[in-house]
Protein backbone atom coordinates (compact mmCIF):
# COMPACT_ATOMS: atom_id res chain seq x y z
CA UNK A 1 0.00 0.00 0.00
CA UNK A 2 3.05 2.27 0.17
CA UNK A 3 3.85 2.03 -3.14
CA UNK A 4 0.62 2.48 -4.51
CA UNK A 5 0.29 5.84 -2.11
CA UNK A 6 3.26 7.09 -3.70
CA UNK A 7 2.04 6.03 -7.56
CA UNK A 8 -1.30 7.38 -7.04
CA UNK A 9 0.01 11.03 -5.71
CA UNK A 10 2.55 11.41 -8.31
CA UNK A 11 -0.06 10.36 -11.19
CA UNK A 12 -2.41 13.09 -9.17
CA UNK A 13 0.16 15.60 -9.14
CA UNK A 14 1.38 15.10 -12.72
CA UNK A 15 -1.88 14.80 -14.17
CA UNK A 16 -3.35 17.66 -12.53
CA UNK A 17 -0.29 19.93 -13.74
CA UNK A 18 -1.27 18.52 -17.47
CA UNK A 19 -4.76 19.83 -17.21
CA UNK A 20 -3.93 22.74 -15.26
CA UNK A 21 -1.07 23.61 -18.42
CA UNK A 22 -4.17 23.55 -20.92
CA UNK A 23 -6.95 24.92 -18.43
CA UNK A 24 -5.28 27.03 -15.79
CA UNK A 25 -8.13 27.13 -13.35
CA UNK A 26 -7.86 23.16 -12.59
CA UNK A 27 -4.52 24.25 -9.96
CA UNK A 28 -7.12 25.48 -7.16
CA UNK A 29 -7.57 21.33 -7.32
CA UNK A 30 -4.70 21.19 -5.45
CA UNK A 31 -6.95 22.50 -2.45
CA UNK A 32 -8.03 19.10 -2.26
CA UNK A 33 -5.27 16.78 -3.05
CA UNK A 34 -2.26 18.74 -1.87
CA UNK A 35 -3.33 18.07 2.14
CA UNK A 36 -3.98 14.74 1.41
CA UNK A 37 -0.95 13.92 -0.38
CA UNK A 38 1.11 15.45 2.51
CA UNK A 39 -0.33 13.91 5.15
CA UNK A 40 0.24 10.97 3.10
CA UNK A 41 4.13 11.62 2.96
CA UNK A 42 3.60 12.38 7.02
CA UNK A 43 1.71 8.78 7.60
CA UNK A 44 4.72 7.41 5.68
CA UNK A 45 7.39 8.30 7.60
CA UNK A 46 5.49 9.01 11.13
CA UNK A 47 6.80 5.93 13.64
CA UNK A 48 4.09 5.62 16.00
CA UNK A 49 1.37 4.04 14.04
CA UNK A 50 1.96 0.84 11.99
CA UNK A 51 -1.51 0.91 10.34
CA UNK A 52 -1.31 3.99 9.10
CA UNK A 53 2.39 3.98 7.77
CA UNK A 54 1.91 0.97 5.95
CA UNK A 55 -1.85 2.06 4.75
CA UNK A 56 -1.08 5.89 4.19
CA UNK A 57 -4.21 8.12 4.78
CA UNK A 58 -6.55 5.06 4.53
CA UNK A 59 -5.46 3.52 8.12
CA UNK A 60 -6.54 6.55 9.95
CA UNK A 61 -10.22 5.70 9.32
CA UNK A 62 -9.54 2.51 11.83
CA UNK A 63 -9.55 5.44 14.18
CA UNK A 64 -12.85 7.12 13.02
CA UNK A 65 -14.42 3.37 12.86
CA UNK A 66 -13.22 3.03 16.76
CA UNK A 67 -14.55 6.27 17.46
CA UNK A 68 -18.08 5.46 16.35
CA UNK A 69 -17.84 2.08 17.29
CA UNK A 70 -19.87 2.84 20.88
CA UNK A 71 -22.50 4.85 18.78
CA UNK A 72 -23.42 2.82 15.88
CA UNK A 73 -23.44 -0.10 18.47
CA UNK A 74 -25.67 1.70 21.46
CA UNK A 75 -27.89 2.87 18.32
CA UNK A 76 -27.95 -0.03 15.94
CA UNK A 77 -26.94 -3.36 17.15
CA UNK A 78 -27.27 -3.77 20.69
CA UNK A 79 -31.12 -4.64 21.89
CA UNK A 80 -33.29 -3.16 24.44
CA UNK A 81 -31.99 -5.79 26.97
CA UNK A 82 -28.70 -6.28 26.38
CA UNK A 83 -26.83 -2.85 26.54
CA UNK A 84 -23.91 -2.31 29.26
CA UNK A 85 -23.41 -1.05 31.39
CA UNK A 86 -26.78 0.36 31.78
CA UNK A 87 -29.50 -1.26 28.95
CA UNK A 88 -31.97 0.45 26.89
CA UNK A 89 -34.81 -0.98 28.56
CA UNK A 90 -33.11 1.13 32.24
CA UNK A 91 -32.39 3.95 30.29
CA UNK A 92 -35.76 4.38 28.73
CA UNK A 93 -36.96 3.84 32.06
CA UNK A 94 -35.03 6.49 33.81
CA UNK A 95 -35.66 9.13 30.56
CA UNK A 96 -39.15 8.54 30.56
CA UNK A 97 -39.81 9.08 34.63
CA UNK A 98 -37.38 12.01 34.42
CA UNK A 99 -39.36 13.93 31.68
CA UNK A 100 -42.65 12.26 32.86
CA UNK A 101 -43.78 10.56 29.93
CA UNK A 102 -45.49 6.93 29.88
CA UNK A 103 -42.94 4.63 31.38
CA UNK A 104 -45.43 1.84 31.27
CA UNK A 105 -44.37 -1.19 28.80
CA UNK A 106 -46.87 -2.99 26.15
CA UNK A 107 -46.93 -6.73 25.21
CA UNK A 108 -45.33 -8.20 28.68
CA UNK A 109 -41.65 -8.53 29.22
CA UNK A 110 -39.04 -8.62 27.40
CA UNK A 111 -36.97 -10.21 29.72
CA UNK A 112 -36.32 -14.11 29.92
CA UNK A 113 -38.15 -14.70 32.55
CA UNK A 114 -36.75 -18.70 32.72
CA UNK A 115 -32.75 -17.28 32.17
CA UNK A 116 -30.47 -17.56 35.47
CA UNK A 117 -30.46 -14.65 37.25
CA UNK A 118 -33.84 -13.50 36.55
CA UNK A 119 -35.12 -11.80 39.71
CA UNK A 120 -38.88 -11.22 41.10
CA UNK A 121 -40.94 -10.34 44.03
CA UNK A 122 -43.37 -12.23 45.70
CA UNK A 123 -46.40 -10.53 45.95
CA UNK A 124 -49.28 -10.88 48.20
CA UNK A 125 -53.23 -12.00 47.49
CA UNK A 126 -54.06 -9.32 50.05
CA UNK A 127 -52.32 -6.45 48.47
CA UNK A 128 -52.27 -2.57 49.97
CA UNK A 129 -53.57 -0.11 47.60
CA UNK A 130 -50.31 2.11 47.17
CA UNK A 131 -52.62 5.46 47.68
CA UNK A 132 -53.02 3.90 50.96
CA UNK A 133 -49.55 4.05 51.71
CA UNK A 134 -46.61 6.94 52.65
CA UNK A 135 -45.17 8.13 49.26
CA UNK A 136 -42.33 9.48 50.84
CA UNK A 137 -40.65 6.84 53.30
CA UNK A 138 -37.88 8.34 55.59
CA UNK A 139 -34.99 6.45 57.38
CA UNK A 140 -33.72 8.54 60.46
CA UNK A 141 -30.09 7.99 60.45
CA UNK A 142 -28.27 8.51 63.74
CA UNK A 143 -27.14 5.98 66.38
CA UNK A 144 -27.35 6.76 70.16
CA UNK A 145 -24.42 9.29 70.18
CA UNK A 146 -25.75 11.30 66.70
CA UNK A 147 -27.58 15.00 68.52
CA UNK A 148 -28.50 15.68 65.42
CA UNK A 149 -30.18 12.75 63.42
CA UNK A 150 -31.55 13.11 59.62
CA UNK A 151 -34.36 11.57 58.16
CA UNK A 152 -33.30 10.95 54.59
CA UNK A 153 -35.15 9.88 51.75
CA UNK A 154 -34.71 5.63 50.63
CA UNK A 155 -33.56 7.59 47.52
CA UNK A 156 -30.39 10.11 47.15
CA UNK A 157 -27.73 11.18 45.04
CA UNK A 158 -24.38 9.07 45.32
CA UNK A 159 -20.97 10.29 45.37
CA UNK A 160 -20.15 13.05 42.20
CA UNK A 161 -17.61 15.47 43.04
CA UNK A 162 -17.63 18.37 40.82
CA UNK A 163 -14.54 18.68 38.75
CA UNK A 164 -15.39 15.12 37.45
CA UNK A 165 -18.85 16.87 36.52
CA UNK A 166 -19.71 19.87 35.42
CA UNK A 167 -21.06 22.82 37.38
CA UNK A 168 -24.25 22.88 35.96
CA UNK A 169 -24.70 19.03 36.24
CA UNK A 170 -23.95 19.28 40.42
CA UNK A 171 -26.43 22.73 40.38
CA UNK A 172 -29.01 20.76 38.63
CA UNK A 173 -28.68 17.60 40.79
CA UNK A 174 -28.52 20.05 44.06
CA UNK A 175 -31.21 21.66 42.75
CA UNK A 176 -33.68 18.69 42.10
CA UNK A 177 -32.66 17.16 45.98
CA UNK A 178 -33.29 20.55 47.63
CA UNK A 179 -37.07 20.18 45.01
CA UNK A 180 -37.35 16.68 46.36
CA UNK A 181 -36.17 16.83 49.92
CA UNK A 182 -33.46 14.58 49.44
CA UNK A 183 -29.69 14.19 50.02
CA UNK A 184 -26.79 14.65 47.46
CA UNK A 185 -23.48 13.46 48.05
CA UNK A 186 -20.74 15.89 47.67
CA UNK A 187 -18.23 13.10 46.45
CA UNK A 188 -14.68 13.55 47.94
CA UNK A 189 -13.75 16.63 46.18
CA UNK A 190 -15.32 18.53 48.63
CA UNK A 191 -18.56 21.27 48.82
CA UNK A 192 -18.06 23.80 46.16
CA UNK A 193 -20.15 26.96 45.19
CA UNK A 194 -22.46 25.01 42.80
CA UNK A 195 -23.09 22.09 45.53
CA UNK A 196 -23.91 25.36 48.32
CA UNK A 197 -25.93 27.41 46.11
CA UNK A 198 -29.49 25.78 45.45
CA UNK A 199 -29.21 24.57 49.00
CA UNK A 200 -30.20 20.98 48.54
CA UNK A 201 -29.26 18.88 51.53
CA UNK A 202 -25.99 17.54 51.62
CA UNK A 203 -23.63 14.59 52.10
CA UNK A 204 -19.94 15.61 52.93
CA UNK A 205 -17.64 12.91 51.67
CA UNK A 206 -14.37 13.24 52.91
CA UNK A 207 -12.14 10.93 51.25
CA UNK A 208 -8.53 10.33 51.33
CA UNK A 209 -7.16 13.98 49.87
CA UNK A 210 -8.76 15.32 52.74
CA UNK A 211 -10.23 18.08 50.46
CA UNK A 212 -11.82 20.79 51.95
CA UNK A 213 -10.49 20.22 55.34
CA UNK A 214 -6.52 19.94 54.69
CA UNK A 215 -3.70 21.69 55.74
CA UNK A 216 -1.08 22.52 52.63
CA UNK A 217 0.85 18.82 53.46
CA UNK A 218 -2.29 16.55 53.49
CA UNK A 219 -3.02 16.14 56.34
CA UNK A 220 -6.39 16.69 58.16
CA UNK A 221 -7.34 20.21 59.48
CA UNK A 222 -9.52 19.45 62.10
CA UNK A 223 -10.25 23.44 62.24
CA UNK A 224 -11.49 23.41 58.68
CA UNK A 225 -13.49 20.68 59.18
CA UNK A 226 -15.21 21.62 62.29
CA UNK A 227 -16.05 25.15 60.26
CA UNK A 228 -17.59 23.87 57.22
CA UNK A 229 -19.29 20.75 59.17
CA UNK A 230 -21.31 22.85 61.34
CA UNK A 231 -23.08 24.71 58.03
CA UNK A 232 -26.74 24.27 57.72
CA UNK A 233 -26.35 22.22 54.64
CA UNK A 234 -24.15 19.37 55.47
CA UNK A 235 -26.73 16.91 56.88
CA UNK A 236 -23.87 13.63 57.11
CA UNK A 237 -20.65 13.17 56.91
CA UNK A 238 -19.47 10.12 55.23
CA UNK A 239 -15.59 9.27 55.46
CA UNK A 240 -14.69 7.42 52.07
CA UNK A 241 -12.52 4.06 53.27
CA UNK A 242 -12.83 2.61 49.61
CA UNK A 243 -14.91 2.87 46.49
CA UNK A 244 -16.87 0.44 43.76
CA UNK A 245 -14.90 1.96 40.86
CA UNK A 246 -11.88 1.30 41.45
CA UNK A 247 -11.22 -0.02 45.74
CA UNK A 248 -8.24 0.20 47.12
CA UNK A 249 -6.62 2.90 44.62
CA UNK A 250 -5.78 6.42 45.39
CA UNK A 251 -5.65 9.20 42.32
CA UNK A 252 -3.60 12.24 41.13
CA UNK A 253 -5.28 15.69 40.03
CA UNK A 254 -3.15 17.26 37.43
CA UNK A 255 -1.48 20.67 37.83
CA UNK A 256 -3.17 21.85 34.93
CA UNK A 257 -6.80 21.18 36.59
CA UNK A 258 -6.06 22.80 39.77
CA UNK A 259 -7.39 25.88 38.77
CA UNK A 260 -7.71 29.03 41.29
CA UNK A 261 -11.68 27.67 42.04
CA UNK A 262 -10.43 23.95 42.69
CA UNK A 263 -7.80 25.24 44.40
CA UNK A 264 -10.51 27.36 47.12
CA UNK A 265 -12.89 24.86 47.21
CA UNK A 266 -10.06 22.03 47.83
CA UNK A 267 -7.66 24.11 50.32
CA UNK A 268 -4.67 23.01 47.77
CA UNK A 269 -2.21 25.06 46.10
CA UNK A 270 -3.01 26.50 42.28
CA UNK A 271 -0.90 24.66 39.72
CA UNK A 272 0.70 22.03 41.45
CA UNK A 273 -0.62 17.95 41.00
CA UNK A 274 -2.86 17.27 43.91
CA UNK A 275 -2.26 13.37 45.25
CA UNK A 276 -5.22 11.51 46.41
CA UNK A 277 -3.44 8.44 48.44
CA UNK A 278 -5.11 4.77 48.27
CA UNK A 279 -5.56 4.63 51.95
CA UNK A 280 -5.68 7.89 54.78
CA UNK A 281 -3.06 9.10 56.96
CA UNK A 282 -5.45 10.44 59.72
CA UNK A 283 -5.97 6.66 61.07
CA UNK A 284 -4.62 3.32 60.37
CA UNK A 285 -6.19 1.09 62.65
CA UNK A 286 -10.04 0.39 63.42
CA UNK A 287 -9.66 1.64 66.83
CA UNK A 288 -7.88 4.71 65.47
CA UNK A 289 -10.55 4.87 63.04
CA UNK A 290 -13.09 5.01 65.55
CA UNK A 291 -11.38 7.68 67.18
CA UNK A 292 -11.49 9.63 64.35
CA UNK A 293 -15.25 9.32 63.66
CA UNK A 294 -15.98 10.34 67.39
CA UNK A 295 -13.84 13.52 66.84
CA UNK A 296 -15.70 14.37 63.91
CA UNK A 297 -18.75 13.93 65.55
CA UNK A 298 -17.59 16.30 68.49
CA UNK A 299 -16.75 19.16 65.88
CA UNK A 300 -19.94 18.68 63.32
CA UNK A 301 -22.28 19.71 66.76
CA UNK A 302 -23.01 15.83 66.75
CA UNK A 303 -24.11 14.78 63.25
CA UNK A 304 -24.24 11.02 61.35
CA UNK A 305 -20.89 10.11 60.97
CA UNK A 306 -20.28 7.12 59.12
CA UNK A 307 -18.15 5.71 56.27
CA UNK A 308 -18.51 4.17 52.73
CA UNK A 309 -16.42 1.01 51.53
CA UNK A 310 -16.84 -1.52 48.88
CA UNK A 311 -15.96 -5.12 50.71
CA UNK A 312 -12.70 -6.43 50.28
CA UNK A 313 -10.87 -8.37 52.36
CA UNK A 314 -13.80 -9.60 54.89
CA UNK A 315 -11.49 -9.72 57.68
CA UNK A 316 -11.38 -5.96 57.33
CA UNK A 317 -15.16 -4.97 58.03
CA UNK A 318 -15.08 -7.90 61.27
CA UNK A 319 -12.11 -5.64 62.84
CA UNK A 320 -13.93 -2.68 62.84
CA UNK A 321 -17.37 -4.13 64.28
CA UNK A 322 -14.85 -5.29 66.97
CA UNK A 323 -13.38 -2.16 67.67
CA UNK A 324 -17.16 -0.65 67.64
CA UNK A 325 -17.79 -3.17 70.31
CA UNK A 326 -15.01 -2.75 71.91
CA UNK A 327 -15.27 1.14 72.74
CA UNK A 328 -18.93 1.83 72.73
CA UNK A 329 -18.58 3.80 69.79
CA UNK A 330 -20.84 3.17 66.74
CA UNK A 331 -21.06 4.71 63.30
CA UNK A 332 -24.29 6.28 62.23
CA UNK A 333 -24.22 4.47 58.77
CA UNK A 334 -22.19 2.19 56.52
CA UNK A 335 -22.46 3.29 52.84
CA UNK A 336 -22.02 -0.06 50.60
CA UNK A 337 -20.76 0.34 47.05
CA UNK A 338 -20.89 -2.63 44.91
CA UNK A 339 -17.91 -3.45 42.68
CA UNK A 340 -20.08 -2.71 39.86
CA UNK A 341 -20.42 1.02 40.87
CA UNK A 342 -18.82 3.76 39.17
CA UNK A 343 -19.13 7.18 37.18
CA UNK A 344 -16.16 8.16 35.42
CA UNK A 345 -12.23 7.15 35.12
CA UNK A 346 -10.97 4.01 36.55
CA UNK A 347 -8.31 1.43 35.50
CA UNK A 348 -10.00 -1.69 33.42
CA UNK A 349 -8.73 -4.09 35.91
CA UNK A 350 -9.66 -2.44 39.35
CA UNK A 351 -13.47 -1.84 37.19
CA UNK A 352 -13.48 -5.00 36.69
CA UNK A 353 -12.11 -7.45 38.64
CA UNK A 354 -11.82 -6.02 42.57
CA UNK A 355 -14.27 -5.69 44.78
CA UNK A 356 -17.39 -7.47 46.10
CA UNK A 357 -20.47 -6.84 43.91
CA UNK A 358 -22.98 -4.64 45.39
CA UNK A 359 -25.73 -7.58 46.35
CA UNK A 360 -23.06 -9.88 48.32
CA UNK A 361 -21.96 -6.81 50.01
CA UNK A 362 -24.93 -5.58 51.59
CA UNK A 363 -25.93 -8.95 52.70
CA UNK A 364 -22.27 -9.62 54.42
CA UNK A 365 -22.44 -6.23 56.21
CA UNK A 366 -26.00 -6.57 57.55
CA UNK A 367 -25.35 -9.74 58.59
CA UNK A 368 -21.97 -9.10 60.21
CA UNK A 369 -23.38 -6.13 61.75
CA UNK A 370 -26.48 -8.03 63.32
CA UNK A 371 -23.95 -11.02 64.42
CA UNK A 372 -22.47 -8.23 66.55
CA UNK A 373 -25.93 -6.65 67.66
CA UNK A 374 -25.01 -3.39 66.49
CA UNK A 375 -27.27 -3.13 63.28
CA UNK A 376 -29.70 -1.38 65.72
CA UNK A 377 -27.71 1.36 65.62
CA UNK A 378 -26.33 2.07 62.00
CA UNK A 379 -28.03 2.17 58.92
CA UNK A 380 -27.27 0.76 56.09
CA UNK A 381 -27.01 2.51 53.03
CA UNK A 382 -27.09 0.68 49.45
CA UNK A 383 -24.66 2.00 46.07
CA UNK A 384 -24.10 0.67 42.86
CA UNK A 385 -26.37 0.54 39.41
CA UNK A 386 -29.32 1.61 41.39
CA UNK A 387 -31.75 2.71 38.87
CA UNK A 388 -35.73 1.48 39.59
CA UNK A 389 -38.03 1.32 42.07
CA UNK A 390 -37.43 -3.17 42.33
CA UNK A 391 -33.39 -2.02 42.68
CA UNK A 392 -34.69 -0.43 45.77
CA UNK A 393 -36.63 -3.20 46.93
CA UNK A 394 -34.26 -5.72 46.13
CA UNK A 395 -31.35 -3.67 48.36
CA UNK A 396 -33.38 -2.87 51.46
CA UNK A 397 -34.64 -6.59 51.21
CA UNK A 398 -31.00 -7.74 51.27
CA UNK A 399 -30.96 -5.51 54.80
CA UNK A 400 -30.54 -1.59 53.64
CA UNK A 401 -32.66 0.96 55.07
CA UNK A 402 -31.94 2.87 52.22
CA UNK A 403 -30.33 3.44 48.67
CA UNK A 404 -27.91 5.83 46.83
CA UNK A 405 -27.91 6.64 42.98
CA UNK A 406 -25.16 7.78 40.57
CA UNK A 407 -25.37 6.97 37.45
CA UNK A 408 -29.31 7.43 37.16
CA UNK A 409 -28.75 10.83 38.11
CA UNK A 410 -26.99 11.41 35.44
CA UNK A 411 -29.31 9.85 33.26
CA UNK A 412 -31.77 12.10 34.67
CA UNK A 413 -29.94 14.71 33.39
CA UNK A 414 -29.74 13.48 29.97
CA UNK A 415 -26.32 11.92 29.98
CA UNK A 416 -26.45 9.28 26.85
CA UNK A 417 -24.12 6.43 27.86
CA UNK A 418 -21.26 7.94 25.36
CA UNK A 419 -18.71 6.57 27.51
CA UNK A 420 -16.50 9.67 27.48
CA UNK A 421 -16.61 10.50 31.19
CA UNK A 422 -12.89 10.17 31.10
CA UNK A 423 -11.86 12.21 27.96
CA UNK A 424 -13.57 16.10 28.64
CA UNK A 425 -15.77 15.11 25.53
CA UNK A 426 -19.05 14.46 27.36
CA UNK A 427 -22.17 15.55 24.63
CA UNK A 428 -24.55 16.23 27.05
CA UNK A 429 -22.46 18.43 29.45
CA UNK A 430 -22.94 16.22 32.02
CA UNK A 431 -19.00 14.83 32.83
CA UNK A 432 -17.01 17.80 31.02
CA UNK A 433 -15.11 21.21 32.12
CA UNK A 434 -15.63 22.20 28.70
CA UNK A 435 -17.43 25.47 28.72
CA UNK A 436 -18.98 24.79 25.29
CA UNK A 437 -20.15 21.36 25.74
CA UNK A 438 -21.59 22.24 29.62
CA UNK A 439 -23.91 24.98 27.93
CA UNK A 440 -25.97 22.43 26.80
CA UNK A 441 -27.13 21.59 30.12
CA UNK A 442 -29.93 23.75 31.11
CA UNK A 443 -29.36 23.73 34.81
CA UNK A 444 -33.30 24.95 35.43
CA UNK A 445 -34.90 22.21 33.02
CA UNK A 446 -32.75 19.34 34.42
CA UNK A 447 -32.52 20.14 38.06
CA UNK A 448 -36.71 19.48 37.14
CA UNK A 449 -35.85 16.23 35.61
CA UNK A 450 -33.93 14.85 38.72
CA UNK A 451 -36.81 15.77 40.89
CA UNK A 452 -39.54 14.18 38.64
CA UNK A 453 -37.20 10.52 38.48
CA UNK A 454 -36.87 10.27 42.21
CA UNK A 455 -40.15 11.15 43.27
CA UNK A 456 -41.69 8.60 40.36
CA UNK A 457 -38.98 6.03 41.64
CA UNK A 458 -39.63 5.92 45.37
CA UNK A 459 -43.25 6.21 44.15
CA UNK A 460 -42.43 2.93 42.16
CA UNK A 461 -41.18 1.19 45.41
CA UNK A 462 -44.16 2.22 47.09
CA UNK A 463 -46.69 -0.13 45.00
CA UNK A 464 -44.20 -2.57 44.58
CA UNK A 465 -44.63 -2.42 48.81
CA UNK A 466 -48.26 -2.36 48.48
CA UNK A 467 -48.09 -5.59 45.62
CA UNK A 468 -46.22 -7.52 48.81
CA UNK A 469 -48.82 -6.80 51.09
CA UNK A 470 -46.49 -4.53 52.88
CA UNK A 471 -46.94 -0.76 54.62
CA UNK A 472 -42.94 0.35 54.86
CA UNK A 473 -39.94 -0.63 53.70
CA UNK A 474 -38.53 -2.19 57.00
CA UNK A 475 -40.82 -4.50 56.98
CA UNK A 476 -39.36 -6.30 53.87
CA UNK A 477 -36.97 -9.20 54.18
CA UNK A 478 -34.97 -12.07 51.81
CA UNK A 479 -38.12 -14.41 51.86
CA UNK A 480 -39.53 -11.45 49.68
CA UNK A 481 -37.36 -11.40 46.44
CA UNK A 482 -36.69 -14.33 44.19
CA UNK A 483 -33.92 -15.48 41.72
CA UNK A 484 -33.49 -18.29 39.20
CA UNK A 485 -30.43 -20.31 39.47
CA UNK A 486 -31.05 -23.15 37.27
CA UNK A 487 -33.47 -23.85 34.38
CA UNK A 488 -35.70 -25.49 37.14
CA UNK A 489 -34.31 -23.78 40.52
CA UNK A 490 -35.50 -20.90 42.09
CA UNK A 491 -34.06 -19.32 45.50
CA UNK A 492 -35.22 -16.56 47.53
CA UNK A 493 -32.61 -14.06 48.76
CA UNK A 494 -33.55 -15.53 52.03
CA UNK A 495 -32.24 -19.15 51.19
CA UNK A 496 -29.29 -17.79 48.99
CA UNK A 497 -28.26 -15.47 51.83
CA UNK A 498 -29.45 -17.19 55.27
CA UNK A 499 -29.66 -15.02 58.50
CA UNK A 500 -27.67 -15.34 61.54
CA UNK A 501 -28.89 -14.82 65.11
CA UNK A 502 -28.68 -10.99 66.11
CA UNK A 503 -25.77 -11.25 68.19
CA UNK A 504 -24.27 -14.57 67.81
CA UNK A 505 -20.80 -13.22 66.79
CA UNK A 506 -20.48 -11.80 70.33
CA UNK A 507 -19.93 -15.36 71.53
CA UNK A 508 -18.37 -18.95 70.86
CA UNK A 509 -19.34 -21.02 69.17
CA UNK A 510 -20.20 -18.28 65.86
CA UNK A 511 -21.63 -19.08 62.86
CA UNK A 512 -20.18 -21.78 60.83
CA UNK A 513 -19.15 -19.29 57.70
CA UNK A 514 -17.77 -16.27 59.97
CA UNK A 515 -15.43 -18.66 62.01
CA UNK A 516 -12.56 -17.68 59.75
CA UNK A 517 -13.48 -14.07 59.58
CA UNK A 518 -13.46 -13.31 63.18
CA UNK A 519 -9.93 -15.72 63.34
CA UNK A 520 -8.73 -13.80 61.57
CA UNK A 521 -9.37 -10.04 62.88
CA UNK A 522 -8.51 -7.79 65.34
CA UNK A 523 -9.73 -4.62 66.36
CA UNK A 524 -5.90 -3.60 66.79
CA UNK A 525 -4.88 -3.65 63.24
CA UNK A 526 -7.00 -3.57 59.55
CA UNK A 527 -4.42 -6.96 58.87
CA UNK A 528 -5.03 -10.40 58.85
CA UNK A 529 -3.78 -12.08 61.99
CA UNK A 530 -1.49 -14.68 61.92
CA UNK A 531 -3.44 -17.60 62.38
CA UNK A 532 -3.14 -20.51 60.33
CA UNK A 533 -5.74 -21.21 57.94
CA UNK A 534 -6.65 -24.80 57.84
CA UNK A 535 -8.94 -26.94 55.19
CA UNK A 536 -11.23 -26.86 58.04
CA UNK A 537 -11.57 -23.36 58.10
CA UNK A 538 -11.81 -23.08 54.79
CA UNK A 539 -14.67 -25.48 54.37
CA UNK A 540 -16.44 -24.10 57.65
CA UNK A 541 -15.60 -20.21 56.26
CA UNK A 542 -17.62 -21.03 52.66
CA UNK A 543 -20.24 -23.05 53.47
CA UNK A 544 -23.66 -21.04 53.62
CA UNK A 545 -25.11 -23.52 56.28
CA UNK A 546 -24.92 -22.68 60.01
CA UNK A 547 -25.42 -26.61 61.02
CA UNK A 548 -22.42 -28.05 62.10
CA UNK A 549 -21.11 -30.85 59.36
CA UNK A 550 -21.48 -34.48 59.84
CA UNK A 551 -19.01 -37.00 61.33
CA UNK A 552 -20.95 -39.61 58.93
Amino acid sequence: MRKAFIAIAAFLVTATLMISLAWPPFYWAFIFIGPIILLGIYDLYQPKHSIVRNYPVLGRLRYLAEDLRPKVYQYFVESDTNGKPFSRLNRSLIYQRAKKDNDTIPFGTQLDVYDNGYEWLSHSIAAISHHELNEDPRVLVGGPDCAQPYSASILNISAMSFGSLSQNAILALNGGAFMGNFAHNTGEGGISDYHAAPKGDLIWQIGTGYFGCRNDDGSFNFDAFGVRSKTEQVKMIEIKLSQGAKPGHGGILPAKKVTPEIARIRLVKEGFDVISPPAHSAFSTPLELLAFVKKLRELSGGKPIGFKLCIGRKSEFFAICKAMVETGTYVDFITVDGGEGGTGAAPQEFSNAVGMPLREGVAFVYDVLSGFDLKKHIKIIASGKVSSGFDLVKNIALGADLCNSARAMMFALGCIQALECNSNTCPTGVATQDPSLMKGLVVEDKKVRVFNYHRLTVASAVELLGAAGLRHPYQLSRAYINRRIAPNVMQSYMETFPYIPEGSLLNTPYPLRFELGMALSTSASFAPTDYRVTAIDYAHANSFTDTPPSNN
